[in-house]
């Protein structure tokens, strides 16, 4: 009752009722509904967070060998989130977790020997737990089209975050339904594909779906017949399976050169539903709509020389049509393109390239999905539940979760983690979020050091992070603090003419570093001139007995900074007065 509940239901309110019915059910000792209930108090659903009841439900349940359980116990220990930090212990849970199916283990140990964590480095161990969660989820592409997860990164400023472009406002949402009753094709056929595979939060929702794409198409737009063909070849309650009103609409698109046609003609020839299976007329109708770029007619065109259907089997053009398709993010063609990796076929074999590809597969599953949940739990102000979801995607291998469990960890609201852990755990997935190309989190490296936040004060390795950050991707934020670093001899060479250099880059490349660049610049040139002009012999007595920072403690930069400020003011209002 609750699972038809859960799945029927639209409202927070009606999958809130299901969990009375796993309640009772998990207290007569129903092994799923126990870890229903689990989930629940672990991740905070409707606000029922509870850690402890959650870990004393888990126990019990990996005492039953509940694979969910192991996995549950292994994040708890690897975080020490209401429970003894213990990495040890954490690796067994995944390992028994992996043994008895679940998915999760098997990423999260993929994800441990690709980058040495706690175990050593291994690329064919972390390749083969990849594998088996790849070969689940393209089997799950095969039959329905995936579903990509809107991921907000928190590390946003927060007025981009309000109307983060990732999830639609309902306020927009209004206006756009506004201008699609209004006539705007192409806002209809955006709403009707919103609708049709439910992104940007907004629910699936088939009905409205076919009601946007046959206002579009009766306006003549091509790629609104084209999805309402792609509606009725793959069958909804909206629009019941139909191969000849699918051939209809395909072939009404189709005639208008439209991409999206031609492909789902490509297809009814190519599986033979409601035509003739026909492979010379699949491979016609794929190669048009492959040259106008469409993503899944070039893997389609892949897979027919990769399986040899039709053609002759060639690896290389398949290899050529998979490489085109997952430019576009095609996860069946970055799928087939880990296979080709792995075992070499048609390409040089790289362990490190498929498990790379293997792992944007991966990184499809449903359990993307709790990218929104978090996303709505951190707006709502519910900060521990955000976390705990953000931290298991995080140990998973998820770049944008690193990234934002470290930033909701350093803003030093939760009350799940003790407040003297929550630095170093910050640390720990900046760290991990900067290894996987993440230029904001190489700087946070770099100023944790250099504050001594999470670790001890180090100058020397905050300058090598910055360094890595302005070299490798641009960052103008860690080009000034290199330049203040060089400016003033901190863990590197003092070099004035470096930090100029540097603090000139920092405001070519983002227009937001002029005004800070302006001000370091003036206090670096007036310094500079009292340093020249105090060279002389008979204040050199007088400026070592100053001793600038003795005299007006460490930030004495900042003083002077705001002397020219305070002078520049005056001079203005002189002129002007």
């Amino acid at each position: 009752m609750g699972i038809k509940i859960l799945q029927q239901s639209k409202s927070q309110k009606q999958k809130a009722e299901a969990y009375v019915f796993f309640a009772k059910a998990a207290n007569m000792g129903n092994l799923k509904a126990m870890e229903k209930m689990a989930d629940a108090l672990l991740f905070g659903n409707f606000g029922m967070q509870n850690i402890t009841a959650a870990i004393q439900l888990y126990e019990s349940l990996a005492k039953e060998g509940s694979y969910k359980a192991q996995n549950a116990l292994g994040f708890l220990s690897s975080y020490g989130i209401g429970m003894e930090y213990n990495q040890a212990k954490a690796l067994i849970y995944y390992t028994f977790g992996s043994a008895g199916g679940s998915m999760m283990s098997q990423m999260i140990l993929g994800y441990r020997y690709l980058s040495g964590i706690n175990v050593l480095q291994n690329c064919e161990v972390a390749l083969n737990h990849y594998k088996k969660v790849a070969d689940y989820i393209a089997d799950k592409l095969e039959k329905s089209e995936s579903i990509p997860v809107e991921k907000v990164r928190l590390t946003e400023r927060p007025e981009n975050l309000s109307s983060n472009s990732e999830i639609l406002d309902w306020d927009i949402y209004q206006y756009y339904k506004f201008l699609a009753e209004r006539g705007d094709v192409q806002i209809q056929v955006s709403l009707g594909q919103l609708h049709l595979i439910g992104r940007k939060g907004l629910d699936q929702d088939y009905y409205k779906a076919l009601y946007y794409f046959l206002k579009a198409a009766k306006a003549g737009s091509a790629n609104a017949m084209a999805f309402i063909g792609k509606m009725y070849l793959e069958g909804n309650a909206a629009a019941p399976q139909n191969n000849a009103t699918a051939f209809k609409y395909f072939s009404m698109a189709a005639s208008k050169g439209n991409a999206i046609g031609l492909h789902g003609l490509g297809l009814l020839y190519f599986y033979g539903k409601g035509v003739p299976v026909n492979y010379a007329e699949a491979l016609k109708y794929f190669q048009k709509a492959a040259e106008k770029g469409w993503p899944n007619a070039q893997f389609q065109l892949g897979f027919m020389y990769y399986s040899g259907s039709g053609v002759w089997k060639d690896y290389k053009l398949a290899f050529k049509y998979f490489y085109l398709a997952s430019q576009s993010g095609q996860p069946l063609a970055i799928y087939y393109l880990a296979e080709m990796y792995a075992t070499g076929t048609g390409v040089l074999r790289s362990c490190r390239t498929a498990v790379e590809l293997y792992k944007g597969v991966c990184e499809l599953g449903h359990w993307a999905e709790k990218f929104l949940t978090a996303y709505f739990a951190y707006k709502d102000g519910d900060i521990d539940s955000s976390l705990v979801q953000y931290a298991l995607l995080a140990e998973m291998g998820y770049e944008v979760a690193q990234s934002n469990s470290a930033f909701i960890l350093e803003s030093k609201k939760v009350k799940i983690l003790e407040k003297e852990k929550m630095y170093p755990m910050a640390l720990l997935l900046w760290n991990r979020a900067a290894i996987q190309g993440n230029a904001f989190a190489r700087v946070k490296i770099g100023d944790y050091h250099y504050y001594g936040y999470g670790t001890k004060k180090d100058y020397q390795t905050a300058a090598t992070h910055y360094s890595i950050a302005a070299d490798k991707y641009h960052s103008a934020q860690a080009m000034f603090n290199l330049a203040y670093m060089y400016e003033h001899g901190l863990g590197i060479a003092k070099d004035i003419h470096l930090a100029r250099r540097l603090y000139d880059m920092a405001a070519q490349t983002s227009p937001d570093a002029h005004i800070p660049v302006f001000f370091a610049l003036m206090k670096l040139e007036t310094v500079h001139l009292l340093q020249d002009i105090l060279f002389f012999k008979q204040f050199t007595m007088c400026w070592k007995w100053m001793k600038l920072d003795n005299t007006l403690g460490p930030y004495w930069d900042l003083f002077v900074i705001g002397l020219i400020v305070a002078v520049l003011i005056f001079l203005l209002r002189n002129r002007y007065g």
